[in-house]
């Protein structure tokens, strides 16, 4: 490995989305209970209701019998795993493939200390329109879906980023 530095430094951003996440979803299941009921934030477009997600994503796998909770946690840690291999061979200045890296791995580590714990994911952010609603999500969930996104917008435009 090169004596270069790396880009392990921002697994700090991933230290302050888990704990972001962690301290909203303890916020969540004071304030918010009984599950379900809504609280609403911006009328007609931001709720807080607390919800719990024993699945991924949309509910994905919700209904298994169980077996799902770790499937959940081996798949976070070895996507992180990956993720943090990946940071390890990052130069610390390439801040648009740390950046995203480093939300993604906070959020799986948010999400994958709910199943730990509980065995559910805490989820109580609710977006929706008149009758559409968006499922109820949380932070480490934003950091999952923010961080993704810039991976795929900013890997769009690598080449042209290294040519100029």
């Amino acid at each position: 490995m090169s004596s270069k530095p790396r880009a392990l430094s921002w697994l700090l951003l991933s230290a302050v989305v888990v704990l972001i996440d962690q301290l909203t979803k303890v916020w969540a299941q004071h304030a918010l209970a009984p599950a379900g009921t809504p609280h609403p934030v911006i009328p007609g477009l931001l709720n807080w209701t607390l919800a719990f997600n024993p699945g991924a994503a949309f509910s994905f796998l919700a209904s298994s019998a169980g077996w799902q909770r770790w499937f959940f946690v081996a798949l976070a840690v070895a996507i992180s795993g990956v993720l943090v291999v990946w940071l390890a061979r990052t130069p610390r200045r390439d801040w648009r493939t740390a950046l995203p890296l480093a939300l993604v791995i906070g959020g799986a580590v948010g999400n994958m200390i709910d199943r730990l714990h509980a065995a559910v994911v805490t989820d109580f952010i609710q977006v929706y329109w008149h009758q559409w609603s968006y499922p109820v999500f949380n932070v480490a969930d934003c950091g999952i879906t923010v961080g993704a996104v810039l991976l795929v917008v900013f890997g769009l435009f690598a080449d042209g980023r290294k040519a100029g």
